[in-house]
């Protein structure tokens, strides 16, 4: 199996990277954060995680920019149904930390929003996926980064719930416009959690797109 390869970065487009290592030219399929990550094109030393993925008719090689995206890579293709192509997409769409946000939140209107999903497969990816997140303690470490733990004793003020939720709305893509936006009104519905209240806003930036 091959898990790593250091080498000259001889080619480096969206979707794919050939590195050489050794005089051996390896073509590595990547997603688009792995692409926006690598050094110009001639850079030595170059390390990639990698994932060998075997099939009756050919042997690929996938390229990752870290140990959290090869993770969920590897988790993404075992669901019935994903093959690679379609794992690399929802790569290319989310970052591992968001990808935890969409998950946790179980947001069907942002999974829907990856190329080739739709809203069918990506409410099946969400809960697969919810499932995977909690079995797997290197997941389940982003998706806790991702939701900051809160004392049972007291609650945050409403200020903190608003700046932690708009945070993860600019993490996660959205504009500082659209996130003040959509937080509009979540004291008045009685939220009185970060996680509520990023609920409640991409809530209503999917009902408004």
């Amino acid at each position: 199996m091959i898990v790593q390869l250091t080498g000259t970065l001889v080619e480096a487009l969206p979707t794919h990277v050939v590195l050489d290592v050794g005089g051996v030219g390896y073509e590595l399929g990547i997603s688009a954060s792995t692409a926006a990550s690598l050094p110009q094109t001639g850079a030595a030393g170059v390390t990639m995680l990698t994932r060998l993925v075997v099939r009756e008719d050919a042997m690929d090689l996938y390229g990752f920019a870290s140990r959290e995206e090869r993770a969920l890579f590897d988790r993404l293709v075992s669901v019935s149904g994903v093959g690679p192509k379609l794992a690399l997409s929802v790569l290319s769409t989310f970052s591992p930390a968001q990808l935890a946000v969409v998950v946790s939140t179980q947001d069907a209107v942002r999974m829907a929003q990856v190329p080739g999903v739709g809203r069918r497969k990506g409410q099946r990816l969400l809960v697969e996926l919810e499932g995977v997140f909690a079995k797997d303690a290197e997941l389940r470490g982003l998706v806790a980064a991702s939701q900051p733990t809160l004392s049972e004793d007291a609650a945050p003020p409403v200020s903190s719930i608003a700046a932690e939720a708009a945070e993860a709305l600019l993490s996660m893509g959205f504009s500082p416009q659209e996130a003040e936006l959509a937080l509009e009104g979540h004291d008045d519905e009685g939220v009185t959690t970060t996680e509520g209240a990023l609920s409640y806003a991409l809530r209503r930036l999917g009902g408004g797109r």
